[in-house]
This record gives structure tokens, C-alpha cells and sequence, in this order.
């Protein structure tokens, strides 16, 4: 029982750190992009 139990939070804790796990894929390096649009008008503090 306790092997089991241990073989299915094994399992658990993989699949979690393979969800948020830091992705593989280089950032592409494209820099700070600039803002072309309007402010929203309508906004309320």
C-alpha cells in the first residue's frame, strides 16, 4: 500500500512540474514594443 501510494504521488508531482516547468523554446528578441492605439476614453479611477 505504501509503494503504491508512493508511485501515484510520483506520477502527480511529475505531470505538475511538466505544467510549469519553464518552457524549452528560445524568447525570440524583439524588444519593448510600442503602444499604436488609442486610451480607453472611458476609464474610471
Amino acid at each position: 500500500m505504501s509503494k503504491l501510494l508512493e508511485n501515484i504521488i510520483s506520477y502527480i508531482s511529475q505531470a505538475i512540474g511538466g505544467i510549469f516547468a519553464p518552457n524549452e523554446e528560445p524568447v525570440p528578441e524583439i524588444g519593448t514594443q510600442p503602444f499604436e492605439g488609442e486610451p480607453y476614453a472611458n476609464y474610471l479611477e
